[in-house]
């Protein structure tokens, strides 16, 4: 074993807790989970060299059982950094889950051809992510060309990117000419607050009309478990566009290393931070028709 394959080992990942409290919130009908992974089976899906973690398989069968438990009905499967881009895993979740109730985000990169991004689309493809976080991801000095290439099938541009980096990119991104979805929050601690100059360049993005952003909340938290701290940042993105904002698990909770996240507790928070249910409809299964292109509920 070489020094690169120990030090993979010494990264592994948490397992996703085995059972989790059924949430409190009763999820609207055609409720989507706009954010989570697969992993393996590792025999037929390799991970990467160049990934900075080693995660355990995190199966099909094992998210039905928790989407079961939450009451979600669709889902948007994200491609991790372990796979780079080889999207097979996460393409072939899609054909699983059924392309009538599921979708993807990719991993691309400048070599990819017209012909292979037009199969992905049919396979249920939707959006490209950038990933400036884990690694092995595709340059972000990619971004403006695959944003070309994307644009004629009607996808986004997804960016997982710490928040002084967001500070750093806000002046291009609404010249990309494509919607952008801003994964976790945007990358701030929420130990920043509300009027940290990061947080409030990404509320400045939502405001002008083609930015989305995900609450996946949890990775932002300072204090840990049970991420009660992200709550003013939370309220204060679904109040400047709540049209544009989208709820998912980031399940299995790849890399996090502090007290694994309770997936019901997860949805749950959801409900504090938007009480109405009217406003949990609106993010939970009407805003990823609009940018997936999932059919209405009923």
């Amino acid at each position: 074993m070489d020094q690169a394959e120990k030090t993979l080992e010494v990264r592994g990942c948490q397992a996703p807790r085995a059972s989790i409290a059924p949430p409190k919130l009763k999820a609207p009908a055609g409720s989507t989970d706009c954010h989570f992974h697969i992993f393996g089976p590792h025999a037929r899906y390799p991970l990467s060299p160049g990934r900075s973690y080693t995660p355990p398989e995190a199966l099909i069968a094992q998210y039905l059982a928790l989407a079961g438990t939450l009451g979600i009905e669709r889902m948007v499967v994200v491609q991790p950094s372990v796979y780079g881009t080889d999207n097979r895993c996460t393409l072939d979740a899609i054909a699983e889950f059924g392309k009538e109730r599921a979708r993807a985000v990719v991993v691309i990169d400048e070599q990819v051809t017209p012909h292979r991004l037009r199969q992905m689309h049919e396979a249920g493809a939707r959006g490209a992510r950038f990933n400036a976080v884990s690694g092995n991801g595709t340059p972000l000095e990619q971004l403006q060309t695959l944003a070309r290439r994307i644009a004629p099938l009607g996808w986004h541009v997804q960016l997982y990117v710490h928040g002084e980096q967001l500070a750093e990119l806000a002046p291009a991104l609404p010249g990309l000419g494509v919607p952008v979805v801003i994964d976790h929050m945007g990358g701030v601690s929420a130990e920043k607050g509300v009027n940290h100059p990061e947080f409030r360049t990404l509320l400045r993005l939502l405001e002008g009309g083609r930015t989305w952003v995900k609450l996946c909340g949890y990775r932002s938290s300072a204090a840990g478990y049970p991420f009660s701290d992200v709550e003013p940042m939370a309220k204060a993105l679904i109040a400047v566009a709540p049209e544009r904002c989208l709820w998912g698990t980031d399940w299995p909770h790849p890399s996090y290393m502090r007290t694994m996240p309770d997936d019901g507790e997860l949805l749950d928070l959801l409900g504090v931070w938007a009480p109405e249910t009217a406003l949990q409809r609106r993010i939970l299964a009407e805003n990823p028709v609009t940018l997936y292109g999932l059919r209405p509920p009923g």
